[in-house]
């Protein structure tokens, strides 16, 4: 019989380097192998299964919408993709909300909203997303081409043209590239979490604010991975003081299935028409269901645990021997080590913790429901091995 690691060797294309561990169940905080060993997952999928793995709640929401229809056109109405836009508009103040499959789709979307936005709004040549260098918007051309990162611009020429980037963190910089450009939107990630794991200063997005209110602009917060709850807030925006015209999320939204979603507020919320975007699979009904099952526990309570279990971490790993600095917010934690993060990652995983990398960095997105005591099981794995 042909292995699963063969079968994939064989058959998948070559995109993924791939750890040698093939994960055949779980449940919450806990993974298996295929050689029956345990694991504390503290990854989540990259922050996408928000309560772990297999939760009951989950399950049966799930389940209960198979058992009902798994999929219709969105040529005619579904109440699990009504209710969940619903939900997620009295929870953030947005007016519209768009569905798609992922949050690279969610961040096309934000763009397209943007630039017909601009069309209707600014003087004509004014179409140019202003973003962060060092940021990650997505796998699609497009949201390549507004990734701050040169090594996301090798292949797959020509790119999509309209975007400029500006330094993280300086505000001079990006007031200069606002005065030099003919912009329409700012788009940022709060924390940039493939670029490190790196949160904005509050005074950088203090600057954001005040240029998009000066020049017309619009705000887009990508909340791909720093949304539901993985922050310590619903959204990460919500710890900035920040009114946002156009929210993307995905990742942790459907708890394990793909969903993404692009909330559009007053400014925009006429933008699209009918026609003018949309999406075979968006609003999937079980995908929503997922999604409501997940978004209704979002509560002040389990936010204030995930503040609690991030100061737990910080504080336990910052100033530990062989460990540099902890950066990050909530349960989105970059790790800067001594050692190379990708030997510190391979002896954690040989001792059952299963962290992933960001960069340079040991990155952590476990569970945001991960109990105390697997959490501090696996963070003493982590200092022990970053001490080595």
């Amino acid at each position: 019989m042909i292995s699963t690691k063969q079968n994939d060797k064989n058959y998948v294309a070559s995109t993924y380097a791939r750890f040698d561990l093939e994960i055949t169940r779980g449940k919450g905080s806990l993974v298996y192998d295929s050689e029956g060993r345990e694991y504390i997952d503290l990854s989540s999928g990259i922050a996408t299964n928000t309560f772990g793995m297999c939760d009951s709640e989950w399950t049966e929401a799930v389940t209960r919408q198979l058992s009902l229809f798994q999929h219709t056109s969105n040529l005619y109405y579904s109440e699990p993709c009504a209710t969940l836009a619903r939900m997620l508009s009295e929870r953030t103040g947005a007016k519209k909300v768009f569905f798609s499959n992922s949050g690279a789709e969610a961040n096309e979307c934000a763009i397209k909203v943007a630039r017909k936005w601009a069309r209707e709004n600014k003087p004509e040549g004014h179409n140019t997303i202003i973003t962060l260098k060092n940021s990650f918007h997505g796998r699609t051309v497009t949201t390549l081409s507004a990734t701050g990162q040169d090594t996301f611009h090798t292949d797959f020429h020509p790119f999509t043209e309209g975007f400029v980037y500006a330094e993280a963190n300086n505000s001079q910089a990006l007031v200069e590239l606002v005065k030099s450009t003919p912009c329409c939107a700012i788009m940022v990630e709060l924390v940039q979490g493939e670029g490190g794991v790196m949160a904005l200063d509050g005074e950088f997005v203090d600057t954001v604010k005040a240029l998009a209110r000066e020049h017309e602009l619009l705000i887009i917060v990508d909340e791909v991975q720093t949304g539901n709850g993985r922050c310590g807030s619903l959204y990460a925006y919500m710890q900035y003081g920040l009114t946002p015209d156009v929210v993307t999320t995905a990742k942790g939204l459907g708890g394990g299935l793909p969903i993404g979603a692009t909330m559009m507020f007053d400014r925009v919320e006429g933008t699209l028409t009918p026609g003018s975007h949309g999406s075979t699979f968006g609003g999937n009904p079980v995908s929503c269901a997922a999604a409501i099952s997940v978004l209704k526990r979002i509560d002040d309570t389990l936010l204030a645990d995930v503040r609690r279990k991030s100061e737990y971490i910080k504080k336990a790993l910052t100033g530990a021997k062989g460990i540099k600095s902890v950066s990050g917010l909530g349960l989105m934690l970059g790790i800067e080590t001594e050692r190379d993060a990708g030997e510190i990652i391979r002896e954690c995983m040989e001792l059952g913790v299963l962290p992933i990398k960001a960069k340079h960095k040991v990155r952590l997105l476990p569970a945001l429901n991960i109990p105390d005591e697997l959490l501090q099981r696996a963070i003493d794995v982590i200092k022990t091995v970053a001490a080595r």
